[in-house]
């Protein structure tokens, strides 16, 4: 991508996922955090919202449970973020499981059973 498609909301989103990771991985308490990974992270043009996608290790059970910690850390690790970059605004935090790799996975292992029944 050049410099002139690369608008400022994609270079803040870039700069918001490094820092969530590493806020995942360093600032949080609880060691679920440990096991998220930001897969994508989507700006409002204002820069006022980030859209947070994010993966996780674990079964279906622990969707909700993981929706749950997240909406409630969101203000501190808000809160970590205004710290660690320099906006006019810190934008607000929504977080969305990101299901593209299940997806993926799902449709991989379809055209695996196409190909052994051609077999």
């Amino acid at each position: 991508m050049t410099p002139l498609n690369y608008s400022r909301s994609d270079r803040v989103a870039t700069l918001i996922k490094k820092e969530i990771g590493d806020i995942f991985l360093r600032e949080m308490d609880d060691p679920q955090f440990r096991l998220f990974t930001v897969t994508k992270i989507k700006m409002s043009k204002d820069l006022r919202y980030a859209n947070i996608y994010y993966s996780v290790m674990g079964g279906e059970e622990q969707k909700e449970k993981n929706e749950t910690l997240l909406q409630n850390a969101a203000p501190q690790i808000r809160r970590e973020l205004g710290h660690r970059i320099r906006l006019k605004f810190v934008p607000e935090l929504r977080f969305f499981y990101d299901d593209s790799t299940e997806y993926a996975a799902h449709i991989s292992e379809l055209l695996n059973k196409i190909n052994r029944k051609k077999d």
